[in-house]
This record gives C-alpha cells, structure tokens and sequence, in this order.
C-alpha cells in the first residue's frame, strides 16, 4: 500500500517539475524574441532597460529644461561624449556602458534610447546597413530635416558623433532602412510611407 502511494507521489512530483521546466523554457523564449530582431545583416540585439539609476541620471541631466527639445538635446550631449569604441562582445546594457564609459553605436543608442524612455519621450531604434541610431517625434524644428512618419516628423538622434545636435542628417538612402523598431516592445512599426524631408 505504502509503495503504491509513493509511486503515486513520485509521478505527481515528476509532473510538476515537468510543467516547470516547461514553464523556465517558454520564459526564456519570451525573453530571446523580446531581444533579438532579424534583419538582413543579422540579428540585433535589444539591450534596452529601465530602472531607478536611468530615472535619476535622466532627471538629473534636463532638470533646467523646460522643452522636450532640451531634455533631448541634454540626455543627447551626455550620451555622445561617452567614447566611441567598438566593442566586439556582447551588447553592453545602459548601466554597463555607462560604467565602463565607452560603447559602439549599439551600446550608446540603447543607452540613449533608455534614457529617453525614462522620461516619456517617444523614440525609435533605426537600423540601417552595419549601423544603428534613434529618431524621436518633437514638434516641427525649424531649419533641421526629419524622417517622417505618417506625416509626423521623428528627428533623427546620432549617439556616435560627439556633441551632435537633434536633427542629425541622414547618410543613408531611405531604401538602405532595414527597420524602425520601438524599442521597448522589440516590434518592428510597420510603415507604408517614409519620407525624409
């Protein structure tokens, strides 16, 4: 009697930890397609995140804006000043780049894009051949040319030249764009339109 219910209790046991397992599998899946986007190059890797030191460092560099213009402008100057390098390991996170005080263009636009997020402004990952930077939607900018979509205009933001302005030119033919992402979604925007005017 006794080892009828113990092989009773050894199948429940089993079981259990199969749905577990099975449960840990689904979520690291989760987590790979909320990462990694294909594209013709590749896969890219999103290394974007929130937290409490991206809140504060975010607030603490735009506390004497009172546009959005400026909080992007500042959160920008900071993020292109970090050095460029490429770094040929894995994509480093905001905080990593942040300590280690360099990045490539991957490790400064997922720095700058998590920033952005921090403080609510709308912005874009944009991947083009070997390269990747941001677009945010501010209102018409006089004088500076912006992607636009669905005939809003997202300016475009280079991490990786040092003290560049909002409205960075475009060096890319629109055609050579693999994909606008949004970054916290990991989800590519589907676009009937694109013009850069």
């Amino acid at each position: 009697m006794l080892s009828k219910h113990s092989h009773t209790l050894s199948k429940v046991v089993l079981g259990c930890l199969a749905l577990y397992f099975l449960y840990l599998f689904t979520e690291v899946l989760t987590i790979v397609n909320r990462r990694h986007i294909g594209t013709d190059n590749g896969t890219y890797i999103n290394s974007t995140s929130e937290n409490k030191e991206l809140y504060n460092l975010a607030n603490s560099l735009t506390i004497n804006c009172q546009t959005k213009e400026c909080q992007v402008q500042s959160i920008l100057n900071y993020v292109t000043n970090i050095p460029y390098r490429i770094n040929n390991f894995k994509a480093h996170s905001p905080q990593r780049t942040i300590h280690v005080n360099f990045g490539d263009c991957d490790d400064k636009s997922n720095l700058l894009i998590s920033l952005l997020h921090e403080l609510n402004i709308e912005s874009y990952f944009v991947l083009v051949p070997e390269h990747i930077f941001v677009i945010t939607s501010l209102e018409n900018i006089s004088n500076k040319k912006a992607l636009y979509i669905k005939n809003k205009p997202h300016y475009i933001l280079e991490s990786t030249a040092k003290n560049s302005t909002i409205g960075f030119p475009l060096h890319y033919e629109l055609q050579e764009i693999e994909a606008i992402i949004e970054p916290f979604e990991n989800r590519k925007l589907k676009i009937d339109k694109l013009v850069y005017k």
